[in-house]
């Protein structure tokens, strides 16, 4: 097949690099949102636990958003993409709809999330990342 730009094809390691930093984002802003709104977080009866207390919230937030500096950065991107996936698919699919509210972003934007970080697990995290040999 035919590439009408060849030219631009050495910049082909870079696209895990960008798919990396957009699930970054994404999960950081998810996790300062959350924490932004605590408050209401706290004040919400959840399916299996119930009411969070301020530990679980800060904990939850703080896995989050490790797992967004370690994509972003690069550092144990296979790692950091199988609990970014995870926290995706917990917003996005698992979440139930009368406490949607909690998340800032759509269950279709979690669910993309979810594959770019299916994808980085199966590729790699693409350049300027640490990869384990596996």
């Amino acid at each position: 097949m035919l590439n009408p730009f060849p030219e631009i094809l050495f910049l082909g390691h870079l696209a895990p690099t960008l798919l990396r930093i957009a699930a970054a984002l994404c999960l950081g802003y998810s996790a300062y949102c959350i924490l932004k709104e605590r408050r209401a977080v706290l004040q919400t009866e959840l399916p299996v636990i119930g009411k969070p207390g301020v530990a679980l919230v800060w904990i939850a937030t703080s896995i989050t958003m490790l797992t967004a500096f370690a994509l972003f950065f690069g550092y144990g991107t296979q790692v950091a993409a199988i609990v970014g996936g995870a926290i995706a698919l917990k917003y996005g699919l698992f979440l139930p709809k009368r406490i949607q509210h909690l998340v800032p972003l759509s269950r279709g934007t979690y669910m993309l999330v979810f594959v770019i970080c299916l994808s980085l697990l199966i590729t790699g995290g693409g350049a300027f990342a640490m990869v384990l040999p596996l």
